[in-house]
């Protein structure tokens, strides 16, 4: 993607551009579709910062992928997808930090330290995009399942993080 300008103007009366040309409300639910994933991706970027977490990194840009193809209008060459690949990844990382953690037993509160209350932050906001996703199905907007099944997963991702930073406090050889 080329931008030579940031500013377009074009949007200025309440509506924005899809990829793909078709124009859409800013309060369409397709864009808050995407921007909450965009709100995301950036509280993730914070959690990465945090805890130094390479594969956050993979998050970040399976979330831009997605991002993508939520604001498509139509397919394109080149356009990004989301498969059971990005999704057995995902599972795969969250089996090596429950595999040390010991079984939940009652609720955990978020706070326990930094690294902790942000991936509960990433949760939750993956929890309501989760929502918004199931809300832009329900109205007719085109929803991959993988992108569905991806954005379940990853917020269990984010309370399985958050258990085992808690796990890792006060370890002098942690990772986060």
């Amino acid at each position: 993607m080329y931008l030579s300008k940031i500013y377009t103007r074009t949007g200025d009366g309440g509506s924005t551009s899809l990829i793909g040309g078709e124009r859409i409300s800013k309060s369409h639910l397709r864009l808050e579709c995407y921007g909450t994933i965009d709100e995301l991706n950036a509280f993730t970027g914070k959690l990465k910062i945090l805890c130094k977490e390479s594969y956050l990194n993979n998050i970040q840009k399976t979330l831009f992928d997605i991002g993508s193809i939520l604001a498509s209008s139509k397919e394109w060459n080149g356009m990004p997808s989301i498969s059971q690949a990005n999704i057995k990844e995902l599972e795969d990382e969250i089996d090596k930090m429950n595999s040390e953690l010991k079984p939940l037993k009652e609720f955990t509160i978020p706070g326990e330290n930094e690294i902790n209350a942000e991936a509960h932050i990433c949760r939750v906001v993956c929890r309501r995009a989760e929502r918004i996703l199931c809300s832009a199905k329900e109205n007719g907007i085109a929803i991959d399942d993988f992108v569905m099944a991806y954005i379940n997963r990853l917020s269990d991702y984010f309370f399985v993080l958050s258990r085992y930073a808690e796990h890792l406090q006060g370890k002098s050889t942690a990772k986060l």
